[in-house]
């Protein structure tokens, strides 16, 4: 007899995948927009690398606090109602389990089986049983703040670290172009490679991610420009 394989679903990826793909989208659009800015002011080479480099750091903190701080939110929500749930099993056990009934009712049983599955499910793990199917709670899902904030950061760093390396080796004249360039090869590649993971079209993924990374750096290079003429003037 042939052990059935259990199927591993995308669901399973969705919290570190999330704060990953936005952590290195970020970094790698908000520095080379950044070093398109600059450089399109005309400011000096060594500026523009300066400008990169704080770019990095900073959004590598600001996407860890920001992360942890909205991921913990969640958390705290998930924990008061989990803190509810419980106070209400123990004292209307019986309002429980027809609330529970209820909900597979609406999603199809008849009530005698819908009673009999409340009632086994409440019997091996009620709190379980009302936070997945009630509050929509699982392990899969469930916010994990830490984890949260340190794949953004380090994603985000890695993500800024690839128009940094090219800002630094670029010469004056082409920095723009090859910084932009770049770029827009690296967030193709980022949105393929994210779409891949989650179950999604990677042609879909790349052209989207593409699309508006190129919308950033042109509106960022844009801005740079006329200030640096103003200044300039």
């Amino acid at each position: 007899m042939v052990a059935r394989q259990i199927e591993r679903h995308k669901t399973d990826r969705v919290g570190w995948l999330r704060a990953a793909v936005l952590g290195a989208n970020d970094g790698i659009l908000s520095t080379s927009s950044l070093v398109l800015g600059v450089a399109a002011a005309h400011a000096a080479h060594g500026a523009v690398v300066v400008a990169a480099v704080a770019g990095l750091v900073a959004g590598s903190m600001s996407m860890a606090a920001g992360e942890y701080v909205s991921v913990h939110s969640q958390a705290d929500t998930e924990k008061a109602d989990l803190k509810l749930e419980r106070a209400e099993l123990r004292t209307d056990k019986v309002g429980e389990e027809k609330e529970l009934a209820a909900i597979y009712v609406g999603r199809g049983l008849d009530r005698t089986l819908a009673k009999q599955v409340a009632l086994q499910l409440m019997a091996h793990d009620a709190l379980g049983a009302h936070a997945r199917d009630e509050l929509g709670i699982s392990p899969a899902l469930s916010a994990r703040p830490l984890q949260a904030a340190l794949a953004s950061a380090a994603s985000f760093a890695v993500g800024a670290a690839m128009p940094l390396v090219v800002a630094i080796v670029a010469p004056d004249a082409v920095v723009i172009p090859l910084v932009s360039g770049t770029s827009l090869l690296f967030l193709a590649g980022l949105g393929a490679l994210a779409a891949h993971a989650g179950g999604a079209s990677m042609r879909v993924g790349a052209i989207r991610v593409t699309f508006w990374g190129a919308l950033a750096m042109g509106i960022t290079a844009g801005v740079g420009a006329l200030f640096g003429t103003v200044a300039a003037g």
